[in-house]
């Protein structure tokens, strides 16, 4: 791709930097770099600063339309370059395109330009300790393993790093994924983790999202791989491998295999051959790989080869295994051997904000799961924990659905803390509407809602007692009080740390 003395607008800088790292690739190759973003100077000052610092080092300068959009810069530009924050309805992008000018954006570029194989990994939960557990399997036999996309590292600044030999493994959002689909693209490697509702303030339905998930197979040959969640209801009712009549995505690799996976085969037209069917299953305790010749819907028993054992993991709840399961068949499918496998397991000691123990203080354990940003990932953390629990929870709505997580929250929580936002109400309303036995009740205490994080987090310190753990599990987005769930989750740590012992 030749990008030299080319005009090209980046739509969406971010007050985070989102933008920051293609920007600084743009530069690097020669581009007429221009952003664009609806955010003033100030709330970018600081995004602002590393890009005009990294252009002055090549002699380059960097042009600002802030605070609003022109449609020239649209016009103009020979090549735009969007957020996957913006909207692919954004008018500004439609003005564009019938300009005849193309939109990228950076996973677009990297996929285009990339010389060494990529593995992606998405979900709706767990896509984070999936992908570093996925790179840590894969250093155990490639050191420069390159691990990027979604995790906050720039993906195009890592380029210089990536041979033709060189694995990279990318977390894709939902965001992403529709472009790249858009665009045609699905790395060679895929697998989805889960799928339950999210960001359908964003997505409209489950349908949209799930198909904005699904990109991450649909485009593949048929020699690439997939792996799928055979035990995930989400992934049995929207991971379709056959559209219109043709079957879609790679070799596929079911996981947990089960009855969502007899359920999600049943679909299919029989008899679908596919050459080989690959299953990986908890067997007594070991995770075993098998390759079986067969047809979809009649399954032959499993006599595989064992990658590790379910004691290797160090992570809590079901749902990591899950996690370790995926990531494992994916390494396998790459040619990664179980001793290497079973290494990058034993080591593997989780993800910073994932069911993070923060600090034990006066025999109460403080737990940091700020990235549950939606009921599901909530319900697997109340899962996970088997100590009596003084929930932190509540936040920003993304029209998301509260019932499971209401009742679950009620049968397992013994006090409930509430952060003040707008999903707060729905949540109180899907706990006092839920149908739950009196004896099957542990809820005894609701505070809140706090608008101060200090507060809400000093009453859940009130409310627990030794053996007992405070657990920060949202189930809701973050935005009002904080930035971003990170910051959130950095907060609880801050204040969690300068608690005094009693």
């Amino acid at each position: 791709m030749e990008l030299s003395g080319k005009r090209v607008l980046v739509m969406g800088l971010g007050v985070h930097g989102g933008g920051l790292g293609v920007a600084r690739w743009l530069l690097g190759q020669g581009a007429q770099v221009t952003i664009t973003d609806l955010a003033d100077p100030e709330a970018l000052a600081a995004p602002m600063a590393a890009l005009d610092e990294a252009a002055a080092a090549l002699g380059a300068t960097v042009a600002y339309t802030l605070g609003g959009h022109r449609a020239e810069d649209f016009t103009a530009a020979q090549m735009i370059v969007a957020n996957p924050a913006v909207r692919p309805d954004s008018p500004w992008l439609v003005r564009a395109a019938a300009a005849g000018v193309p939109v990228e954006t950076e996973m677009t570029l990297f996929f285009r330009v990339c010389r060494g194989p990529i593995l992606g990994v998405t979900g709706t939960k767990g896509k984070t300790t999936t992908a570093l557990m996925l790179a840590a399997m894969l250093r155990e036999r490639h050191l420069d393993t390159v691990a990027a996309g979604n995790l906050r590292v720039s993906a195009l600044e890592a380029l210089e790093m990536i041979g033709e030999q060189t694995p990279v493994v990318l977390e894709l959002s939902s965001f992403q994924l529709e472009r790249l689909g858009g665009a045609g693209l699905s790395p060679r490697y895929s697998l989805v983790t889960n799928l339950s509702p999210d960001h359908l303030n964003w997505h409209g339905s489950m349908e949209a999202y799930a198909a904005s998930k699904r990109q991450i197979y649909r485009h593949q040959g048929p020699d690439d791989v997939v792996a799928l969640n055979g035990a995930d209801d989400g992934s049995a009712e929207y991971c379709t491998l056959w559209e219109d009549g043709h079957p879609v995505g790679g070799r596929p690799i079911w996981v947990g295999a089960g009855p969502h996976w007899s359920r999600a085969h049943s679909r299919y037209p029989q008899p679908v051959v596919r050459a080989v069917d690959t299953r990986v299953e908890l067997r007594r305790d070991s995770v075993l790989w098998s390759d079986a010749r067969g047809i979809f819907g009649q399954p032959t028993p499993l006599q595989g080869e064992p990658l590790f054992a379910r004691g290797d993991l160090r992570l809590p709840g079901a749902h990591n295994l899950y996690n370790a399961m995926l990531a494992a068949a994916l390494a396998r499918a790459y040619g990664i051997d179980a001793e290497a496998i079973r290494a990058a397991v034993r080591g593997f000691a989780g993800v910073e904000h994932r069911l993070e123990l923060v600090r034990e203080l006066d025999e109460v354990r403080y737990v940091n799961d700020t990235t549950a940003t939606n009921p599901a990932a909530a319900l697997a953390a109340l899962a996970a924990i088997e100590t009596p629990i003084v929930l932190i929870a509540g936040g920003a709505d993304k029209q998301l659905d509260f019932r499971v997580l209401g009742a679950a929250i009620v049968r397992r929580a013994k006090a409930l803390v509430l952060l003040e936002g707008s999903a707060t109400p729905p949540l109180l309303e899907a706990i006092s509407g839920c149908d739950v036995r009196l004896e099957d009740t542990a809820l005894g205490t609701i505070s809140g809602p706090y608008s101060d994080f200090a507060q809400a987090i000093a009453a859940a310190r009130e409310l627990a007692g030794p053996g007992e753990t405070v657990l920060l599990s949202p189930g809701c987005a973050s935005f009002g009080m904080f930035r971003n769930e990170f910051h959130r989750g950095e907060e609880f740590r801050r204040i969690v740390g300068e608690l005094n012992q009693r």
